[in-house]
């Protein structure tokens, strides 16, 4: 796991991902810039190669705005309260090893 902190650019993150060769990205969301933010992120990380990379969020997502998200990317929105052992059930369920060039 690789926390890069708070307040990161959606370009920040998909350079972070990239640079350590990441399987997901995970971003919390608390500002309700969700709808503008994690679809950056998942075209950035398209333009940079790596659009097997699993994009997945969590914080205060309104319902009604995860079918958009999934549409552009957004593997799997969890709400708030969500149990820690549902997200990483989740994970090792959803997220495989990507294959990497030589």
């Amino acid at each position: 796991m690789i926390y890069t902190g708070l307040r990161q650019t959606p370009e920040m993150i998909v350079r972070a991902a990239v640079d350590e060769d990441v399987d997901a990205v995970g971003l919390s969301i608390l500002s309700g810039a969700h709808a503008t933010l994690l679809p950056r992120v998942v075209a950035g990380l398209r333009d940079a190669g790596v659009a097997d990379v699993v994009v997945f969020a969590g914080g205060i997502i309104p319902e009604e705005d995860v079918p958009e998200l999934a549409a552009a990317g957004v593997r799997k929105v969890f709400g708030p309260g969500t149990k820690l052992a549902e997200i990483t059930a989740w994970l090792a369920a959803e997220v495989k090893p990507r294959t990497r060039a030589a």
